[in-house]
């Protein structure tokens, strides 16, 4: 027979029954390997034998059961054993090493396992015992093993091996080794061979490939007819290399699952692959859904995009096309199997959606997969599994990994983006709330609006913009309905929930997982909020402190204003436009793209457009080159390159007429953009970017409605463009001056466009053009700023190659027009019947007229011309009277004129004229400079002072020296009562110590900063900017070199042997003083912005430096310890308390909350922000240790000596500071324990005023007296008894005696003295009767006024607190009985709560220093024996001991 034949050549009778039976009984695990002579035989056949029994043997499988029954006969008839067939198969199968293994190898050890599976196929074979599960697992991982995982190592292996084959013939003898060690090396070497692995040809591995194929289709004819059902484990092995072969190889075409294929016709490993996940899906081969479950748990990894590897953890794979493919027929697939099964398969559904949501890697291209993948799977679920899924993806979207919070936005949105369910009959509202959009627009989008973690709020505000983009009219709404002015909206909000299910958190990702429900809990509250507040928060996201965030809520709120969901309004543009000059360069380039979009969207919006143009065009100027490339694409997009033909212009032309608009805004309201707006065209131009064609295009608009637009762009590349049509810009000269009507700007662009080609007109054009603009000069009829425009213009003219020449041709022309004006001026001022004629007009033109000429023609500017402009500018104020030598200016303002009657504009352009004569005259401007600095100070007029301030600071670059000692001066001014002038000195200031041409020199910091608290808000910030962003990067320890003398300056204190000695009047030091309580708040602000702007270095410095500076100089006596010290100290002790001043590594915990944090980066970041910290905290503990604490410690006893109320605020300090250092205290401490135990026992009872403060507060019953009164009190009291060396505890917190701690001010108890503490033989000073008695007096008006206070919130039945009720019981009630008048706190009148006894609050009368009142009394009388009668012996107690008593009972 055939097959007997067949089988022979398997050389299965030659193979020893022992050796059989070995390898049975071993279970083919450890067996011995097979006779060498044997396998060398059955390996020289090669596959063909193999293959030829297999196809002997496919009958058998695949025909009737009569056939089948024959096989097994036939077998044992032959004498060939069922057993050894098994055994010598497996041999081939299980023994191999296939890293090493050639192509025949692979090729028999495939048809020996197709062989085998083939053979379980044939009915009788669980009679003959044939399966064992080793065996079948071995062959499933053959489709894995045989195939090569990398063929390319080989040839470079090769290589290496051959290399040691040579150096092995020619090595020289060695030495004899032990055997242990030449086995230990062979052990070695045979690992290294292990890992080399053979090179295949294409031919190869399409060989392999097909034996993969024919081992796969055997198994799928094998699970047709071989039940799995109770062998659980071969089911998981064969989802497992299902799975794997689904993405073995590309798939030509589209997978069909709904036809019943035939197995023989398949050529494709993944459709074999998807047919066998489908037929273990069958009843067959498991109970219920449990192989379902277990076919999704294998496929979970594929929709995931992870590969499952050897190790238990999954790795992720590379996105490409073909890894998106096996997803896309995974998740086909999964929907097929739910089409099929229906309802029963849904809860596995359910699991398998649980677990991708809970195992997605925080990757972006992963979690847009992985929300695809869930929307489409969830398609497959009714309305009632789908409510329910969604509500356990709510719960989950609130969970306290940031990983899993920003994937439910990616799954959010991609459902947003499917149409909205409809609800069936049979929901219950609750449930319906699910399926509509507006719950997952406005719960669980706009829900994680606060979310803690800066990515999840960021990414929350880009899904609400994404929102908007859909285009869908339901979630437009749904927008609107959160920011509407009409209602309130409602959202559930959570801070997080937990997951519980079979097994722990940190398996999830783990390949053993139990593959069942995960539960979600969570705890949420309900919170309503306005449109107002909605708008607020978006507003408070444009400037939150991480860059992503900020990103996104521009992105949000340009959206937002795009569907005109909120209005258009300045306040709400203004975001956009401020954040083009956030400090973070993505945040600007994200502000300008979102401008544009918007611009874009509405580009009739006349808002919008000043916007964009508030926004864009400084951005061209910005110190980083991406965001000037920004800004310039943008200025081009929308203008420059929409410039067409003056012919082909049209209003219906969006784009064209959006240029033209912006361009007119910037002639109009928005000219001081103008410098911006050159800077860009000084760019282009160096790019060579304007040809003559599009100057041509802007002539061709200069007749038409955008003609001032036109010349605007003309006056910014005519300069630069060669080829210009000169007779069309002359034509339209003519017509200006003929005319006259043409707008000043406009004219001013034309003469510009002039000055621009001058070079290129003769000479006869150009003098033509001269008279033309002396003739218009002369007439002084035009505005101001043609005048100084036409002057540019005609030295433009007049300029030729020899400078002397240059300067001749000038002296002509603008001496000429500077006679003519000293002639009009001389005629006004010096002619009695001047001011008859006067002209207020004509004199400011003449003036400004007279500066400009000046510039140009300095020699012919004489005497006569300094004299009248001076004359014009004498003061009309009055000067202070000479009988207050303190109050005399330095110097006069210009007082050698007799006082002018000029108008206040007059003076003004005065100021400026003058200033440019001094600009060309050394001698006029050292005489003028100090009266210019004297007007600073006596002028009234705004206009005036905002001219000299211009003026001196334009002669400080020229004069440096010279204006340098009046920069006091010019400072003050940022104190002026108008805030113009204010902002006018503070730029023009920056600019000055920009150029360096101003040091910080004197009280020019202190002023300057002071600005930080400018009443004007836009001051303020505008401050803010000027030092952080331009003076700082210049100068970067400016603000620590200044942070100790502030601290001085702005208390006003000048006791200091250094600091704060610069001179400065009594005016001046008014004006930026903030001494006092009333401005705490602002030195406080001033303080914080310094600090925030340290680097840590800096930070760690200062803290040392206010100690050693400040602190230590009270404890030394260095400085005195009065009321102003105490100022200085109580600052100081506030700046230490700050958080600011802490390290940023301190002040920063470490973010486990971040993104990727299953990630191994962000745990090693983790790991190395925690040594960082660990490292800097030791450093700076040591540094407080050695250096503050002992300062602190004897500053704390100075001032229970003398009983001042900073005391409270050292101790503040000390409670902030022991919060970090507590145990590195109690290490200091060690070697005084008294010391330690006082401070402990101090900082207790002072947490304890505080929180008796705060009740009194609450209650009502805070001393409003000023804290003077309270500090004479105190100090008053400080006298009456010495300090104790520790705290005593009888000593009560309610009583004013001597005690560690100062009492707090504003909730002074009343003060009982008794001999005890009044009389002592310790006590350091001796006192009068009469001075006792005055304190005394002051005390009991102290105790009349509590007590009412307290009897009135009693009477009104307030609770009082624990401080005024021990009160009322010391001092007796005047209604009761007299016997419990001076009862002690430890035996109350009625039922006391929460008294505790021996922490200093019970006080018990003595009778030795006291006497009962009356019971009727209602004085507050108080009795105290002198300090001078002797202290009388102590009282004997009656007491007797018990045992006494007893012996005198027995002598009775």
């Amino acid at each position: 027979m055939e097959l007997v034949s067949a089988l022979d050549l398997l050389k299965i009778k030659t193979v020893s029954r022992v050796w059989v039976d070995g390898v049975w009984d071993l279970e083919f695990t450890e067996a011995e390997p097979l006779d060498v002579a044997v396998e060398d035989e059955l390996i020289s056949n090669g596959p063909d034998a193999f293959r030829t029994v297999y196809k002997l043997l496919l009958p058998f499988a695949t025909d009737g059961e009569g056939n089948a029954e024959n096989v097994w006969t036939v077998l044992g008839d032959s004498g060939i054993s069922t057993k050894g067939l098994v055994a010598v198969l497996s041999h081939f199968v299980v023994r191999r090493n296939f890293k090493t293994a050639n192509l025949t190898h692979r090729l028999v050890a495939l048809q020996a396992a197709s062989i085998y599976l083939l053979l379980l196929g044939i009915p009788g074979s669980v009679a003959n015992k044939v399966f064992h599960p080793v065996l079948f697992d071995a062959c499933l991982d053959l489709a894995k093993k045989c195939w090569p995982q990398d063929s390319g190592k080989k040839r470079k292996k090769e290589a290496f091996k051959s290399s040691q084959g040579d150096s092995k013939g020619r090595k020289r003898p060695k030495p004899h080794r032990r055997a242990d060690e030449e086995e230990m090396e062979t052990d070695v070497f045979e690992e290294d061979n292990q890992d080399e692995e053979m090179f295949f040809s294409a031919r190869d591995l399409l060989e392999i490939r097909n034996g993969i194929v024919l081992l796969v289709k055997t198994l799928l004819k094998l699970l047709m007819r071989f039940s799995l059902k109770d062998k659980p484990q071969c089911v998981l092995k064969c989802a497992k290399i299902f799975t794997e072969l689904t993405h073995f190889e590309p798939v030509i075409g589209e997978l069909a699952f709904e036809k019943e294929p035939v197995i023989d016709d398949m050529g494709s490993l993944p459709e074999l692959a998807y047919h066998g996940l489908k037929l273990l899906c069958l009843p067959k081969h498991g109970e219920g859904t449990e192989t379902v479950k277990l076919v999704f748990h294998r496929l979970l990894y594929v929709l995931l995009m992870m590969s499952e590897g050897d190790s238990s953890h999954p790795s992720l794979l590379v996105p490409g096309a073909a890894v998106f493919t096996a997803r896309d027929q995974a998740i086909k697939f999964v929907c097929h199997i739910v089409d099929e099964l229906k309802e029963v398969v849904l809860p596995t559904l359910c699991i398998l959606l649980q677990h991708i949501c809970v195992q997605m890697v925080d990757k972006v291209e992963y979690r847009n997969s992985g929300a695809q993948a869930v929307v489409k799977l969830l398609a497959k679920m009714p309305c009632a599994e789908y409510t329910s899924f969604m509500k356990w993806f709510h719960a989950f979207s609130l969970h306290s990994k940031v990983a899993r919070r920003m994937f439910a936005l990616d799954v959010v949105m991609a459902l947003i983006e499917q149409p909205e369910r409809q609800p069936e009959a049979s929901l219950s509202p609750e449930q319906a709330v699910f399926l509509q959009h507006k719950f997952l627009v406005q719960v669980m989008v706009f829900g994680r609006r606060s979310d803690r973690a800066p990515s999840v709020r960021g990414h929350a505000l880009s899904c609400l913009a994404q929102c908007l983009e859909l285009q869908s009219p339901n979630t437009v709404e749904n927008i609107q309905e959160l920011f509407s002015a009409t209602s309130a909206q409602t959202v559930l909000e959570t801070e997080g929930c937990e997951v519980t299910s079979n097994v722990h958190e940190t398996n999830l990702q783990k390949m053993g997982i139990n593959f069942k429900t995960i539960e979600m809990t969570g705890k949420g509250e309900v919170t309503t909020f306005e449109s107002k507040e909605t708008m607020a928060l978006l507003k408070r996201r444009s400037s939150d402190e991480k860059t992503n965030v900020r990103k996104s809520a521009l992105q949000a709120l340009m959206s937002l204003l795009k569907h005109s969901v909120i209005p258009c309004t300045q306040e709400n543009l203004a975001v956009l436009s401020d954040r083009c000059r956030d400090p973070a360069v993505s945040v600007k380039k994200k502000a300008l793209q979102c401008l544009m979009d918007l611009l874009t969207a509405l580009p009739g919006s006349g808002l919008v457009q000043m916007a964009w143009l508030r926004g864009v065009v400084p951005a061209v100027v910005d110190s980083e080159s991406s965001v000037q490339e920004k800004a310039l694409e943008c200025l081009d997009q929308a203008i420059i390159s929409q410039i067409k033909s003056g012919s082909a212009y049209s209003d219906q032309h969006v784009p064209q007429k959006l240029a033209w608009d912006l361009l007119g805004l910037l002639c109009g309201e928005s000219q001081d953009l103008g410098r911006y707006f050159s800077k860009a065209f000084v760019i282009w131009s160096k790019q060579n970017k304007f040809s003559s064609a599009f100057v041509n295009h802007l002539i061709s608009h200069t007749g038409l409605e955008h003609a001032s637009a036109a010349w605007l762009l003309l006056s910014k590349v005519a300069g630069t463009c060669s080829g210009l049509n000169y007779g069309k810009i002359l034509d339209v000269w003519d017509e200006m001056i003929r005319t006259s009507n043409v707008p000043a700007s406009t004219s001013c662009h034309i003469l510009c466009v002039i000055g621009d080609i001058a070079a290129h007109l003769n000479d006869e054009t150009k003098g033509r053009i001269v008279d033309d603009i002396m003739k218009w000069l002369k007439s002084f009829e035009v505005p101001l700023e043609i005048i100084g425009a036409s002057i540019e213009t005609l030295f433009q003219l007049l300029k030729v190659e020899a400078v002397k020449d240059t300067q001749r041709v000038l002296n002509k022309h603008c001496g000429e027009l500077v006679s003519i004006c000293e002639s009009y001026l001389s005629s006004v001022i010096l002619s009695e019947d001047g001011l008859q004629n006067f002209s207020e007009d004509l004199v400011v033109k003449h003036l400004y007229t007279l500066g400009f000429a000046a510039l140009q023609c300095p020699a012919q500017v004489g005497k006569r011309t300094f004299l009248l402009v001076q004359s014009i500018l004498a003061s009309n104020v009055e000067l202070p009277s000479a009988d207050k030598p303190d109050e005399l200016p330095a110097s006069q303002p210009l007082s050698q004129f007799k006082a002018s009657s000029m108008p206040t504009v007059v003076r003004a352009h005065a100021f400026i004229t003058l200033g440019k004569l001094c600009l060309q005259n050394e001698e006029l401007a050292k005489s003028c400079i100090p009266a210019l600095a004297r007007e600073l100070e006596v002028s009234t007029e705004v206009p005036v002072r905002g001219n000299v301030v211009v003026v001196m600071c334009d002669l400080c670059m020229r004069y440096t020296t010279m204006v340098d000692r009046y920069i006091p001066n010019i400072s003050a001014c940022l104190k002026d009562r108008e805030p113009l002038i204010r902002e006018q000195t503070l730029i023009l200031l920056t600019n000055l110590l920009q150029e360096e041409f101003v040091k910080w020199r004197g009280s020019l910091f202190f002023r300057f900063v002071a600005v930080l608290v400018d009443p004007e808000p836009k001051i303020a910030s505008l401050c803010e900017f000027c030092l952080v962003h331009l003076l700082l990067k210049r100068n970067p320890t400016m603000f620590s070199q200044h942070f100790i003398e502030c601290i001085f300056h702005f208390n006003s204190y000048e006791k200091h042997e250094k600091y704060n000695k610069f001179p400065q009047t009594a005016r001046e030091r008014d004006q930026f003083s903030l001494q006092g309580a009333k401005n705490k708040e602002k030195r406080m602000k001033i303080y914080r912005f310094l600090l925030e702007h340290f680097t840590d270095e800096q930070r760690f410095n200062i803290t040392t430096k206010i100690s050693q500076t400040i602190l230590a100089n009270f404890v030394d006596g260095i400085l005195p310890l009065d009321a102003e010290g105490a100022e200085i100290l109580s600052d100081a002790f506030d700046v230490l308390s700050l958080k600011e001043i802490k390290l940023s590594a301190m002040r920063s915990p470490v973010e486990r909350d971040e993104q990727q944090d299953d990630e191994q980066l962000a745990m090693a970041n983790a790991v190395m922000q925690v040594a960082q910290k660990k490292l800097i905290s030791q450093v700076q503990k040591k540094n407080f240790i050695e250096n503050v604490i002992p300062i602190i410690i004897a500053l704390k006893t100075m001032l229970e000596k003398k009983r001042f109320p900073v005391l409270k605020d050292l101790m503040g300090y000390l409670q902030v500071m022991m919060q970090d250092y507590r145990s590195e205290v109690k290490d200091f401490f060690v070697a005084d324990e008294q010391l330690a135990a006082e401070l402990e026992y101090d900082m207790k009872r002072f947490e304890k005023e505080q929180e008796m403060e705060q009740q009194m507060s609450s209650c009502g019953l805070t001393d409003s007296r000023p804290a003077s009164t309270l500090a004479s009190n105190v100090m008053a009291g400080a006298a009456l008894a010495p300090v104790p060396a520790s705290p005593s505890p009888s000593v009560g917190r309610a009583v004013l005696m001597v005690q560690a701690t100062p009492q707090v001010p504003g909730s002074a108890p009343p003060c009982f003295l008794s001999s005890k503490n009044v009389g002592s033989s310790s006590r350091r000073q001796t006192l009068s009767t009469s001075e006792v008695l005055s304190k005394a007096r002051t005390a009991a008006r102290t105790s009349r006024l509590l007590r009412g206070r307290a009897g009135s919130a009693s009477d009104q039945n307030t609770p009082v607190n624990g401080s005024a009720m021990i009160s009322r019981h010391l001092q007796g009630s005047t209604t009761g009985d007299s016997s419990v008048a001076n009862r002690a706190i430890s035996t109350p009148q009625r039922t006391m709560s929460e008294v505790t006894f021996g922490d200093g609050l019970s006080v018990i009368f003595s009778a030795h220093g006291t006497e009962p009142r009356s019971p009727g009394s209602q004085d507050n009388v108080l009795f105290l024996m002198s300090p001078d009668k002797p202290r009388a012996p102590p009282r004997q107690w009656n007491v007797e001991s018990p045992l006494c008593r007893k012996t005198r009972g027995r002598r009775l």
